[in-house]
């Protein structure tokens, strides 16, 4: 069955809007989100476009700051500095990936503990692995989690296999299984015998960025498939997993487009209005 990430994302953002609406006529404020875009990378315009249209549809305040490619480190950390003392401004999001001869780390490391609408920082992170209900967390990760939820998924004593390592999907994802009782494998390109540990999962989260990796004969039957993503290729555009051949085989999967994006961006929305809401000591 399709864990339909693109249904409930709309859920969600009703949500949001229902909610919103109630602060509004109670303080006659809202959240305001910063996307900062260096350069002119096609795909990462795209992201950022359908981001400040979403901020319309809920009803947010967004603020796009487009920098050059050839911005200096320090030009882009001044940016983030003031948008970190702008009080319009609840969340800044930097669209990744940044060019080469800027430091990804510093920059996540300049933006506000408290407008860190990405939750990449590591202080996040680090209250996301000690398993605080309260911290902001990875968008991708949390949107995941979010659909375990609504679907009503068992996680607790389940066999989870996540194919992928990095600070964005793979190390936060472990956390959020870890805290929910699962135990939990993270495999990389470097992992032995790949394939029989996916065979032996409940849960396999695709997440390494290679075109239809996870074939039918790795799945076990009824397993639950996460497929993060998202290649284009000559044929078109498809997941991690071959879907086609391993839908079939499993319990419950998300299909690419429409399971974890949609779910992804609608935990940026929601991320964004909780540090509104702490930034305006509405909790």
């Amino acid at each position: 069955m399709i864990l339909d990430g693109k249904k409930t994302s709309s859920q969600i953002k009703e949500e949001i809007k229902e909610e919103l609406k109630k602060i509004k006529e109670k303080i006659g404020k809202v959240p305001g989100l910063a996307i900062v875009l260096v350069g002119e990378n096609p795909a990462s315009k795209i992201y950022v476009n359908s981001k400040i249209k979403g901020c319309a549809e809920l009803g947010f305040e967004s603020f796009a700051h487009y920098l050059p490619e050839n911005v200096t480190e320090e030009e882009l950390l001044n940016v983030i500095r003031d948008l970190n003392a702008d009080e319009k401004v609840d969340g800044i999001l930097v669209q990744l990936p940044l060019p080469k001869h800027i430091d990804e780390k510093k920059v996540v490391e300049t933006i506000a503990f408290s407008k860190d609408v990405d939750g990449f920082k590591p202080e996040n992170m680090g209250l996301l692995f000690l398993g605080d209900k309260n911290s902001i967390k990875p968008c991708t990760p949390s949107g995941i989690v979010e659909l375990f939820k609504r679907y009503e998924l068992e996680v607790e004593g389940k066999d989870v296999v996540i194919i992928g390592r990095s600070n964005i999907v793979g190390k936060p994802m472990a956390g959020f299984f870890i805290n929910e009782g699962a135990t939990v494998t993270i495999c990389n390109s470097k992992t032995k015998n790949l394939a029989e540990k996916l065979k032996g999962a409940d849960i396999i989260v695709a997440a390494m960025g290679v075109a239809k990796f996870v074939k039918a004969d790795m799945v076990k039957d009824g397993a639950v498939i996460i497929d993060v993503g998202i290649n284009r290729t000559a044929e078109g555009l498809f997941g991690d997993v071959d879907f086609e051949n391993v839908a079939p085989k499993c319990s419950w999967i998300t299909p690419v487009p429409g399971g974890v994006g949609p779910m992804t961006v609608a935990m940026l929305f929601k991320n964004t209005l909780s540090a509104f809401k702490r930034n305006k000591k509405l909790v």
